[in-house]
């Protein structure tokens, strides 16, 4: 795609009746949806009254309208105010399609930061707390014939660092490393038409060695007698198998399937498998349906290297942050996400770190489609450790863990990066054992992807990889200074904190440079007053590509370094350290970084 039809995209999307209208979950499909995206009711709420004069009644009257799925601090929203106000209201009157009758109706959210209280007519439906996954509510019980009415109150403090916020700052004004809030509605909302009985969720698993596939559904309302479980699996629009079954004889029926002449999926080759799931009544009819898809590959570490699929693989991978310059957190168009993820293989990378943000699943089922390795990474809080920031963070973690399962992309999770919301890990006990039991609550709940402690710097013995965070300017230096790897892996040096915590030795993983340039080059005018980047800024694209060389080739010429991750894809409001602009202006030509990249 060329940067002028992108543009084109995100244009079309400030006009759009109902912006980001595709199905936002292509991982779990049932033909009866509706999307609630487009404008909707909006008001402020700075003085905090609007519970007591319940505001989420029908006859009070909002005085501005906004885009969802867009925060009422970006362009897109049709209001671009980016002061601090904590609570805000929304609301929307839709009636449901005719493909809705004599089923139930779910009201899906893919994500409100921070805490969200839902009304339907009038009539409170539930809560949520967590900015970046999503929920649900059946609201069937409280709909009506003809118009009904959704009200949500979105609560997002602004200033308060013990939430699980990112790169999202407490200031009025982005600085450094962080960037303008995000608050309310930022991901699709819509509705679901199911049966009584339905398929709620499924974890699906594969199992590379054995060539097989684990299917592990989660059934929704009364088990019906001589209920049954089917899958029906297809690559490239032929048939795999066909109507296996299981007898469903509790809520969590598990069915393991062969996969005759296995086609593994990898970022030179991303095979995916359809998967039609289905519950299936003693009488043979079709109760419910549901499209998704699945890849079969395996992720592992053998001697200090990490192995895609039982070979070794170097992993080339890129920081990406997720902003967007009119939708902030939120990509512009469904063809936004593809454009990055075609630029970054473009660019000569096979993975990306989507770096303190849970992404938008869209983007995931791209990665998938596409074929680009991701890393899956919490949003962390930027504050002192306590039990608030515990309790807050490690449920947030649980829910995106589960959300994002089944997508073959993803081979590691990082539950914290640079030990943020542990900032005396080095020393604390209490925080160390925090980092630990993050590890193996992530390996309680997936065995099959690495997991990395605390990306970056102060490691346990609890991580798979050794990761670590090195800004140096050239190529010479980084040689230099990593250079004894080789014969001494263990003696890992010091790069403003410590590579270990205290009382903690290397544990043999292997050892990737997980940040690392952060090179600055501005393309065009300068945009802010406050722009910077991690060394300095280039003056010429010449100087950007030779010290772009340099920086990989030390990495890639040191055999105890076995995978990369370059900071980063895209400027970032003042951050001017991107291979593109913020507005996606690549500053080389891709295959130029190609050359350098994709060695």
């Amino acid at each position: 795609m060329s940067r002028s039809i992108f543009l084109l995209f995100c244009a079309a999307a400030m006009v759009l009746a109902q912006p980001r209208a595709e199905h936002p979950r292509p991982d779990w499909v049932r033909p009866a949806w509706q999307t609630l995206n487009g404008s909707w009711e909006f008001e402020y709420d700075d003085a905090n009254q609007g519970l007591a004069e319940k505001w989420y009644s029908s006859g009070r009257k909002y005085s501005r309208n906004i885009q969802v799925p867009f925060c009422f601090q970006s362009k897109l929203s049709g209001i671009g105010e980016t002061a601090f106000h904590d609570v805000v209201w929304y609301r929307k009157r839709f009636s449901l399609p005719a493909g809705f009758a004599g089923k139930r109706t779910l009201l899906h959210f893919g994500a409100v930061d921070y805490e969200a209280t839902v009304w339907i007519n009038g009539e409170q439906i539930g809560k949520h707390r967590g900015g970046h996954v999503g929920f649900s509510f059946d609201i069937s019980s409280l709909l009506k014939p003809g118009e009904n009415t959704v009200v949500v109150r979105a609560w997002d403090p602004s200033t308060d660092r013990s939430i699980p916020r990112g790169k999202q700052y407490w200031q009025e004004k982005s600085q450094g490393i962080f960037y303008t809030r995000t608050t309310g509605i930022w991901q699709p909302v819509w509705l679901e038409a199911v049966p009584s009985t339905y398929l709620e969720r499924a974890r699906i698993t594969p199992e590379f060695d054995s060539s097989e596939v684990r299917i592990d559904p989660v059934v929704k309302g009364d088990l019906l007698k001589g209920l049954k479980l089917r899958a029906n699996i297809r690559f490239v629009n032929s048939t795999v198998v066909s109507n296996v079954e299981v007898e469903v004889t509790d809520a969590r029926p598990g069915l393991r399937v062969g996969i005759p002449n296995q086609q593994a999926w990898s970022p030179e080759r991303p095979n995916l498998y359809d998967l039609t799931l289905q519950l299936v009544t003693a009488n043979g009819a079709v109760l419910d349906s549901v499209e998704s898809y699945f890849g079969q590959r395996k992720v592992h570490v053998h001697h200090n290297r990490v192995y895609l699929n039982n070979a070794p693989y170097y992993l080339k991978m890129v920081l990406d942050q997720g902003y967007w310059p009119d939708g902030l957190l939120t990509a512009p168009t469904d063809e936004a996400l593809q454009y990055d993820i075609r630029m970054t293989k473009a660019f000569g990378f096979n993975g990306a770190r989507k770096h303190q943000k849970v992404e938008d699943p869209r983007w995931l089922y791209w990665c998938d489609k596409m074929g680009l390795i991701a890393w899956g990474e919490m949003a962390n809080a930027y504050a002192p450790y306590h039990e608030d920031y515990v309790s807050r963070f490690v449920g947030e973690w649980q829910e995106a863990m589960e959300r994002d399962y089944s997508h073959p992309s993803i081979i590691a999770w990082v539950p914290i990066n640079e030990s943020w919301g542990v900032m005396n890990i080095l020393t604390s006990a209490a925080q160390q054992a925090h980092a630990k039991s993050m590890y193996w609550l992530t390996k309680s709940l997936d065995q099959t992807r690495l997991v990395i402690d605390n990306d970056g710097w102060e490691h346990t013995d609890a991580t798979d990889l050794m990761t670590l965070h090195d800004y140096a300017r050239t190529g010479e230096q980084m040689a230099k200074k990593y250079e004894h790897l080789v014969r001494a892996p263990g003696d890992l040096p010091r790069n403003g904190r410590e590579a270990l915590a205290f009382g903690y030795k290397y544990n043999g993983t292997p050892i990737l440079m997980t940040e690392f340039g952060g090179i600055s080059y501005r393309v065009g005018s300068q945009k802010a007053d406050n722009e910077w980047g991690y060394s300095g800024i280039e003056p010429s694209k010449e100087a950007l590509l030779v010290r772009l060389s340099g920086l990989v080739t030390a990495l890639r010429s040191n055999s105890a370094i076995v995978g990369y991750c370059y900071t980063q894809l895209t400027d970032v409001e003042q951050e001017i350290n991107g291979l593109m602009t913020y507005d996606r202006k690549p500053k080389a030509d891709p295959a130029e970084f190609a050359k350098i990249f994709g060695q």
